[in-house]
């Protein structure tokens, strides 16, 4: 692990990044996870049980979201605990023209910043702040008390 654990301080940011989501991209997801729920490709299904239009799955944004933490510990193993609640969905549009399934049509964004530092059990809490486009042009969170533990050795 690249982080020193002694040069931690509450509030410290740990990073940011924006990761795109195409429709493409919940297919190739679908297919990994076995999470074929329509609601994730077929715009008139989603629509057919209230939704506006295709959706991300949960698991993906979790995931995506987590990849930060990940990246700056330098091992995946050393998060000890993660948790979110989902507030809203991430609708995902068709691309323009339907041509091109693997033109992004929303994106994640997100930070994260030590949120609590546990000297005794050499952990770090890190607050992840998660949102994207509501498909209306405003960026709501999507995740909400986001949170990972990492162990220091």
């Amino acid at each position: 692990m690249s982080v020193n654990f002694a040069e931690l301080e509450k509030g410290q940011e740990i990073g940011s990044r924006t990761v795109d989501i195409s429709r493409a991209s919940l297919v190739r997801y679908a297919g990994a996870s076995g999470d074929l729920n329509p609601i994730h490709w077929n715009e008139r299904f989603a629509q057919s049980v209230g939704l506006s239009g295709v959706i991300a799955h949960g698991m993906l944004t979790m995931g995506t979201a987590v990849q930060l933490v990940s990246d700056w510990a330098g091992d995946p193993g050393a998060i000890v605990d993660y948790q979110t609640r989902f507030t809203k969905p991430v609708p995902v549009p068709d691309a323009p023209g339907g041509d091109n399934p693997d033109t992004p049509t929303n994106a994640l964004t997100i930070t994260g910043k030590v949120g609590a530092v546990d000297e005794d059990a050499r952990t770090a809490r890190i607050d992840l702040t998660v949102t994207a486009d509501d498909g209306e042009g405003t960026q709501q969170k999507v995740l909400m008390k986001t949170q990972a533990v990492v162990k220091f050795a």
